[in-house]
């Protein structure tokens, strides 16, 4: 498993290795000793799959709130999206700021998005699949959401048209209305 730091602390991309022949490939997606050897002790708890039909479909910026905060480990079964992760935690020196990744079928890259961070993604091709494991339950209580195009945050998308959204997403506050729950480890 290749591990690789981005600019925001704890949020990592994780490419695992892949065993090809003829037939395909095999590839060990997560390991928990394997991860916690690594420094990442991560009880996942619930597997989600969601597939969006539409290139140009965008998704988040989504966080649960505490007590069901989740860290997320989120890949690409089919096709291809960005995925991105923008960090929430009050007095954070990286607060507000975004780091996003190609995530396709064939590169096999998963990002490790930890409770903190809000997270979103555009897709890239039609019929995209998105796989991610979460270490906490869905708990719609605890449901939140921030707007994915908040000049504030200032995403770059590389959206061509129109995104598809949700009702939900659509609505969304912006960061500046956050009273976000969660505070940086460093913060007095």
């Amino acid at each position: 498993m290749q591990i690789e730091h981005t600019a925001l602390p704890g949020v990592l991309i994780l490419t695992p290795q892949r065993f090809g022949d003829h037939r395909g490939f095999f590839s060990e997606s997560w390991n928990r000793q394997r991860m916690a050897d690594h420094g990442l002790a991560i009880d996942f708890v619930q597997d989600n799959h969601s597939l969006s039909a539409t290139e140009g479909t965008v998704r988040g910026l989504h966080f649960q709130t505490p007590p069901h905060a989740q860290t997320k480990l989120v890949r690409c079964g089919r096709g291809a999206l960005f995925d991105v992760a923008v960090d929430i935690r009050r007095g954070s020196p990286t607060y507000g700021r975004w780091v996003g990744v190609d995530l396709t079928a064939e590169n096999g890259r998963q990002l490790l998005i930890p409770a903190g961070f809000a997270h979103g993604f555009v897709t890239r091709a039609p019929d995209t699949e998105i796989v991610y494991k979460c270490d906490d339950y869905y708990a719609p209580d605890c449901d939140r959401a921030i707007r994915f195009d908040d000049p504030e945050i200032g995403i770059d998308w590389g959206l061509t048209t129109a995104p598809v959204l949700s009702a939900k997403d659509e609505a969304a506050p912006w960061l500046a209305d956050l009273d976000t729950p969660f505070t940086w480890e460093g913060a007095q």
